[in-house]
């Protein structure tokens, strides 16, 4: 360790340190140094006692956990004003015996303090309660001095002792205050019984040692000299640089860290994803969060008695209460082939399709009617569309399930695309995501045929996640838009992706107001 260089490049403040504890036989506390110097504030003292610590040049030898007291409103009060139960006793040694009536007018009490002065009276047993007859035969209550509130009167006890030791602006430690007062846990114990009379934080309290590195330092004589940190246009027109001295700077030394904002988490995940997308020749496309029963059900060739539908699984809007409809030759084509089949080839679902169901207003319950409603607006080779946004569900919150959620739906048209193609798009999104086994299982939907589930290995874990569903679209789905080329679907969960991107068990943590965790992930 070079310490002549170490000597050249510590501040001021830690000079001013080290000679403290050197004049302090080697050990000190902070309170100790900070009377053995000019320096102003006991947080200029701990600040460089952790620089100096840094260097190797102090180690702190004992911690311990020290209490510090202040005022607090009705301490200031009871500063003032004497305890109520004191207030009382002056009184009383006067007058022996006071009726409850009398307790306001002769002792001064507020209407919120007799109860107080009565409790403590008797806790303290300066006082004791008697019935007696007045003038007109009737008993009536009344307190009277003991024997102890005589002895007590010529003294304050240690709880008053501490309460006028005590300020309201500055703080005091227990190390202060034991010595000045009789009994101090005791009577601490008595003043943090009552509400707003005493403050008491505690905070750690550390003895620092000079190191034998610190010790070979000071041997080679160290002096406080002042020095300049930040040059100013008045030194440099004045001509005054060329006499002062400027501080050095250890460009390695720990620095603050530094907060700065930056976008949620989980807007990260969305990004790369949608960068993704945009990478492999995608297009972008969105819609509102409030749909209609037809495009998000219906389009979709799925039922209208279907369970989904149901008030327990999707988020009905009261207004408005209707939605508007395609045009009438595509509803007409969506309705025979729900009852029938139609043009398709199908038997349908043999019931017949209610237009008014149709025209509800949902929360839309995936993007698919995003992806849905733009392919009938686009019947025509080659779409590559995909759609990232929020979707609701009726969930009941807990460690993986909530109520709204991100999710992302992409479809692929074009003439001659299979199965292998969807295999692929797939694969290669999850590998820039940054996971290499994926695995697709057998599935169902009411809209796709082929269906396939999509997992993926979590190696910290040791097992598969599912993350979201894919297909073809059905025939039932596709010709009564137009489309008579192959359609490759897909919907993901976002959440579950973060989920395992960040490593959490717990699904809600991506929405709690966690600063640390914020802080601290980071996607890349």
């Amino acid at each position: 360790m070079d310490l002549e260089k170490i000597r050249e490049e510590i501040h001021p403040h830690e000079r001013k340190v080290l000679l403290a504890l050197n004049k302090l036989r080697g050990q000190a506390t902070p309170d100790q140094i900070l009377t053995e110097t000019d320096l102003k504030e006991l947080v200029s003292v701990m600040r460089a006692c952790s620089w100096l610590q840094k260097k190797g040049l102090i180690e702190a030898i004992e911690e311990k956990i020290v209490r510090f007291f202040r005022l607090g409103s009705e301490g200031v009060k009871y500063q003032k004003n004497n305890l109520p139960e004191r207030r009382v006793l002056n009184v009383l040694v006067k007058e022996r015996k006071i009726s409850f009536d009398d307790l306001t007018k002769k002792c001064g009490l507020e209407s919120n303090e007799i109860n107080i002065a009565l409790i403590w009276l008797q806790r303290k047993r300066w006082a004791e309660l008697v019935y007696e007859p007045d003038e007109s035969g009737v008993r009536i209550a009344a307190l009277k001095i003991t024997d102890v509130g005589e002895r007590s009167a010529r003294s304050k006890g240690s709880d008053e002792e501490l309460l006028s030791s005590l300020s309201q602006t500055e703080e005091k430690s227990e190390n202060e205050l034991e010595p000045e007062v009789q009994y101090f846990e005791l009577a601490v114990e008595q003043l943090k019984s009552r509400k707003n009379v005493i403050q008491i934080v505690r905070r750690t309290s550390r003895t620092f040692k000079l190191t034998e590195t610190g010790n070979k330092l000071l041997n080679l004589g160290i002096e406080v000299t002042e020095e300049i940190s930040q040059l100013t246009p008045e030194i440099i027109q004045t001509g005054a640089w060329k006499k002062v001295k400027f501080r050095k700077y250890d460009v390695a030394a720990p620095a603050p860290l530094l907060h700065l904002g930056r976008a949620h988490p989980l807007t990260q995940i969305i990004d790369q994803i949608r960068e993704i997308f945009l990478e492999m020749g995608f297009a972008e496309i969105k819609s509102p969060i409030v749909e209609s029963a037809f495009w998000n059900f219906d389009a979709l060739f799925q039922p209208q008695d279907h369970p989904a539908r149901e008030m327990m699984d999707t988020l009905y809007l009261s207004q408005p209460k209707t939605a508007r409809l395609p045009s009438e030759s595509l509803v007409e084509s969506i309705a025979k082939t729900h009852e029938n089949g139609g043009t398709t080839g199908s038997i349908g679902w043999g019931y017949k399709w209610n237009k008014e169901i149709s025209k509800q207003v949902i929360l839309r319950t995936h993007t698919t009617a995003t992806t849905i409603h733009h392919l009938a607006e686009h019947t025509q080779p080659p779409v590559k569309v995909f759609c990232v946004g929020k979707v609701f569900r009726r969930e009941r919150v807990d460690f993986k399930h909530l109520p709204e959620f991100y999710q992302v739906d992409g479809i692929v048209m074009d003439k001659g695309v299979t199965f292998s193609n969807l295999f692929g798009v797939l694969k290669e999104f999850y590998r820039k995501m940054g996971f290499e086994q994926v695995r697709f299982r057998p599935g169902y939907f009411p809209y796709t045929e082929p269906s396939l589930e999509i997992d993926i290995f979590f190696p910290e874990k040791g097992k598969w996640l599912e993350l979201g569903g894919s297909g073809i679209f059905r025939p039932e789905v596709t010709l009564p838009l137009g489309i008579e080329y192959p359609v490759l679907a897909w919907g993901l969960s976002i959440e579950r992706l973060a989920m395992l991107k960040f490593g959490l068990e717990d699904i809600r943590t991506l929405y709690f107001c966690d600063l640390e965790w914020l802080r601290s992930t980071h996607i890349l």
